[in-house]
This record gives structure tokens, C-alpha cells and sequence, in this order.
């Protein structure tokens, strides 16, 4: 899970170096676990550049048609370029969602509800149900609180779709950059702590 991909990642980025350029997650992660040695400098990297690298699509919601391939530049847009464009979704694919075992992240506005909803696939294994049931109703916060969750078989993966609105740190007048960021968090935080219990119950 999270602590072996660390374990990779750690691996592949030092490289024989004695520096690691790592993002604030990663970073609180690595020193909660002692995963490196004293000689080694963590160097925090600045936030905003995390999804520098990360595919974007803009697609239809109705066609699930890619209309197309975003920069970058494109996550500056304010989070409610989805309100205006209810008719699109963005997909994001990134080397860091492979950290946390996410393939990519779909974000779109809800047409029934009008919340900014996340749908991700999550690479844990069928027994977790109960514990990530349970750190979602406790890490989403609202009066009417919702997420599904499924188990898809086919793939090995849990699809997950929760709507953002609820996520601690969430403002309408964020950027679609900082909404991905925020994902990205929350997802890291859930995965951790989902293998902390694991680690407790063996």
C-alpha cells in the first residue's frame, strides 16, 4: 500500500543523492515513519507545481468524449468553470496519484445536487470496506453527507464518488488547481490511515 510506494518512490527519486525534493504530504509521511536516514535532507517543494506534469482532459459528460487535452495552465481556471460548463467533466491523470494507488481523478459538478464530485478507483483490496466506510463518514463533514462506494470486481478496485463540498479546507472560490490538490490530500490522508488501522488490527 502507501508505505511500499513511499518505499519506491523514496528509492527512485534519491537516486545516491543525500536530498529528496518532496511535496508537504509526502514529506509529514516520510518523518512520521522514519523512512530515510538522518543524513538525508528533506526539501519541501512548492505546493503549486505538484500537477505540473499531470494529463488533463476537458470531456462531454453525455458522449464521455475527450474535447480536449488541457496544459497546466488550464488548472488556474476558477473551481467554477464546472458550474458554467455543467456539461463537461475534467479527467486527471498524475505520477503522484500512483503514490496512493489512484489511477486518475474525474471531477464534475453534480447536475442533481450542484456539489463538485470527485470519482476516483482506489487500488485497496475488498476487506478494507469497513474501514474505508468508516474514515469517510468520519472525514466528510455536512449536514447531508454522501458517497458511494462499490467494489468493482473486474478491476480490483473500489470506485469512489464523494462530493468535495464536504472535504475539510474546501472554498467555492477555489482554483481547479488547488480543488485537485485538496483531492489529493484527502485522498492521501484516507489511504494512511486506513493502513495505520490495518497495521493496529494485525
Amino acid at each position: 500500500m502507501l508505505h511500499k510506494q513511499m518505499q519506491q518512490y523514496i528509492f527512485s527519486a534519491l537516486n545516491q543523492g543525500k536530498k529528496l525534493e518532496i511535496y508537504t504530504e509526502e514529506k509529514e509521511y516520510i518523518e512520521k515513519h522514519d523512512l530515510i536516514s538522518n543524513d538525508v535532507t528533506l526539501i519541501e517543494k512548492v505546493p503549486t507545481t505538484r500537477f505540473q506534469e499531470a494529463y488533463i482532459e476537458r470531456c462531454d459528460k453525455e458522449t464521455e468524449e475527450t474535447l480536449f487535452k488541457e496544459s497546466f495552465a488550464f488548472l488556474e481556471h476558477p473551481m467554477d468553470y464546472l458550474q458554467k460548463h455543467k456539461n463537461e467533466f475534467l479527467y486527471l491523470e498524475s505520477n503522484w496519484l500512483e503514490v496512493i494507488g489512484v489511477d486518475g481523478i474525474t471531477f464534475e459538478v453534480n447536475d442533481v445536487f450542484g456539489t463538485y464530485d470527485v470519482m476516483v478507483g482506489m487500488k485497496l483490496q475488498k476487506k478494507f470496506e469497513a474501514a474505508l466506510k468508516e474514515n469517510l463518514r468520519k472525514e466528510l463533514h455536512g449536514d447531508e453527507v454522501r458517497f458511494e462506494l462499490m467494489f468493482n470486481q473486474n478491476d480490483g478496485v473500489w470506485d469512489l464518488n464523494f462530493p468535495l463540498n464536504y472535504v475539510d479546507g474546501f472554498q467555492v472560490e477555489m482554483s481547479l488547481d488547488e480543488a485537485f490538490r485538496l483531492i489529493y490530500r484527502f485522498l492521501f490522508t484516507l489511504v494512511e490511515r486506513i493502513e495505520d488501522r490495518s497495521k493496529d488490527v494485525n
